[in-house]
């Protein structure tokens, strides 16, 4: 075989996996359910290069352990993710072994109010000419949609703004 005919070989190899990956993802888009979750933006130190954001998303927990006042530190817990009348739940897992710390929760007081956030943020990438979405003025929040796969973290789909308590307006990032 030539280097000519190897190198096409490599090329087509690449160019597969590629569209398997592509399909996959859009296959689970298609079969996998979406829900829209609020998000805090989080200071992103992946030492991976591009443009992105790193979100916490706020969850519905359901059943979760209340944090001790006492202890300076909290274990994150370990949570089955669920969507449940359009909103991402987090109830309590029955089993411990094999814990995907994707699939953890901790609970956050900000402002006199307590949220369950996922302990691992998740990573947003968004346009080079697109100015940072994360930062938001006063009375505006930021959503992410996401789809939930049976394990792993939620996977984002696109970004979207409420301002107060109107409609979701999802972001044009093109």
């Amino acid at each position: 075989m030539s280097r000519t005919a190897k190198g096409v070989a490599v090329a087509l190899l690449h160019v597969c996996m590629v569209a398997l990956l592509g399909g996959k993802l859009l296959y689970d888009r298609a079969t996998l359910p979406a829900v829209w979750v609020e998000a805090a933006p989080h200071d992103p130190s992946l030492p991976i290069r591009g443009r992105y954001v790193s979100l916490d998303l706020v969850v519905e927990g359901r059943g979760l352990r209340e944090p001790d006042k006492k202890a300076g530190w909290q274990p994150a817990q370990a949570v089955q993710l669920s969507v449940e009348g359009g909103r991402l739940v987090a109830a309590p897992k029955a089993e411990e072994r094999g814990l995907d710390p994707s699939r953890q929760v901790r609970i956050v007081e900000r402002q006199g109010r307590k949220f369950a956030v996922l302990a691992q943020p998740v990573p947003f990438f968004i346009p080079e000419h697109v100015p940072d979405p994360s930062l938001r003025p006063s009375g505006e929040e930021l959503w992410v949609q996401v789809t939930v796969p049976r394990q792993g973290p939620p996977r984002p789909i696109r970004l979207g703004i409420r301002k107060g308590t109107g409609a979701l307006l999802p972001l044009e990032l093109r």
